[in-house]
């Protein structure tokens, strides 16, 4: 009977324990596990969003790359292109029509003055000629005519004078006389015009000989045939403009290349500047080459105002031929032992100071999602700086140098002055800190 009560409250704790779920026989150890699981997923994801915030800071840092000033020599050079072209070049071609009759030479023969290139059939020029010498002949025979009749006009005037003079003035009437000496006049006259008919007659026979004589095509210069377009048979017309037939060059170990200065270079160049140049067939050779014209008048290309300078170029091992395109480089000044600084040191703008934000922290939505990074830094650039200047580093901070510049090749500057010693670190660049 005693042990009722305690069996009872022993049912009562197993009843109200199971009714809270918890099992007291349950190790302590497996209880906290699920705990100690969650708290440690959570101390990683804190690291790893205060690495990715602090990596964020340090990503808006900069680093800036600098390069020496050197002293050393600096060669100005103007860059241009062109084409390789003969010092004379000559087109030969037929002042007269015709069918060629043969053709005397061929590509890259070398010709003399005089030479006979080709000949055109002359069949219709030879009849002409002896058209014209008929004329000739018929011109001269009425000029003897004409002159046999003033003989006999001025001997009919000379009687009637003399019975005039006779007849006391009695005879001839004054009619007869004066038709005497008009008939002497009309002699005269058509003694004049048969000499003129004779004079024109022998003309047109010296032009058509002429005529005959160009129908022999011969070369005018002592040269090289560089082109050909006449073939044997081939019918020339040369009623409106002259074909050409062959194109000849005088002499091709000299020869100059004529290339295009772009209107902001020509002012550099003058004559008998030393110049180089290269072509496509030799790409592993340079030629020597010196400035013998720079022409004043211009020509616009693609809205590029460009001016022809001519160099002479000395091609006695016959390596250069005409049409040959050439890329020039003529040195327009040499400057030795000079200050030089990079044209990068002198293009660089510096970053702009970075934006601070109304509030120091921020939300934390913010910290642990921040927006990405912009893919540059702002920059900063005064269009009224007119004076050129380049920025050094003072104890890690930018400082601002002004300098004088001089002459430049495109990658270096001449600098003038003492604003800047030789070694001095200028700035070229900036990049994010981490990249």
């Amino acid at each position: 009977m005693t042990d009722s009560p305690a069996s009872g409250s022993n049912v009562s704790a197993s009843e109200v324990a199971k009714t809270l779920g918890i099992e007291q026989n349950r190790p302590l150890k497996s209880r906290m596990k699920p705990y100690l699981l969650w708290g440690g997923a959570a101390l990683v994801l804190i690291i790893v969003l205060l690495l990715f915030i602090n990596r964020r800071s340090s990503a808006n840092q900069v680093n800036y790359q600098t390069q020496e000033v050197t002293r050393g020599n600096l060669t100005v050079l103007v860059s241009a292109t062109g084409t390789l072209q003969p010092t004379n070049q000559v087109e030969v071609g037929s002042e007269i029509s015709g069918t060629l009759k043969s053709v005397e030479v061929d590509y890259n023969a070398k010709v003399k003055r005089g030479q006979v290139l080709a000949r055109i059939d002359t069949a219709k020029q030879d009849a002409q000629v002896k058209q014209t010498v008929a004329s000739l002949e018929a011109a001269r025979a009425r000029v003897l005519q004409a002159q046999a009749t003033v003989s006999e006009a001025k001997a009919k005037l000379a009687r009637l004078i003399q019975v005039q003079e006779a007849s006391g003035g009695k005879v001839p009437s004054k009619t007869e006389l004066d038709t005497a000496r008009a008939t002497l006049d009309r002699a005269v006259a058509d003694e004049a015009n048969a000499r003129a008919a004779v004079t024109q007659a022998a003309a047109s026979l010296e032009v058509q000989r002429i005529d005959l004589d160009k129908s022999v095509i011969r070369s005018p210069i002592n040269g090289i045939v560089l082109k050909r377009t006449a073939e044997p048979g081939q019918t020339v017309a040369a009623s409106l403009q002259t074909p050409v037939l062959f194109t000849l060059a005088e002499d091709l170990t000299q020869m100059e290349l004529q290339v295009n200065v772009d209107e902001a270079d020509v002012g550099k160049i003058q004559p008998d500047q030393s110049a180089s140049f290269t072509v496509a067939a030799y790409p592993d050779r340079s030629f020597p080459a010196r400035v013998s014209q720079v022409r004043f008048g211009s020509q616009t290309v693609a809205g590029v105002v460009t001016y022809t300078t001519v160099l002479k170029v000395d091609n006695a091992e016959l390596l250069l031929r005409p049409g040959m395109t050439g890329t020039a480089n003529v040195t327009v000044q040499n400057i030795d032992n000079a200050l030089l600084v990079p044209n990068t040191a002198l293009r660089f703008v510096p970053p702009a100071a970075p934006v601070k934000k109304a509030s120091d922290g921020g939300s934390l939505l913010s910290k642990i999602m921040p927006r990405p990074p912009r893919s540059a830094p702002r920059t900063v650039q005064n269009d009224k700086e007119k004076q050129p200047h380049v920025w050094i580093l003072n104890d890690a901070a930018l400082e601002k140098i002004s300098i004088t510049t001089g002459m430049t090749n495109g990658v270096l500057t001449e600098v003038r002055g003492d604003s800047l010693k030789p070694g001095t670190k200028v700035v070229v660049d900036v990049s994010e800190a981490g990249k």
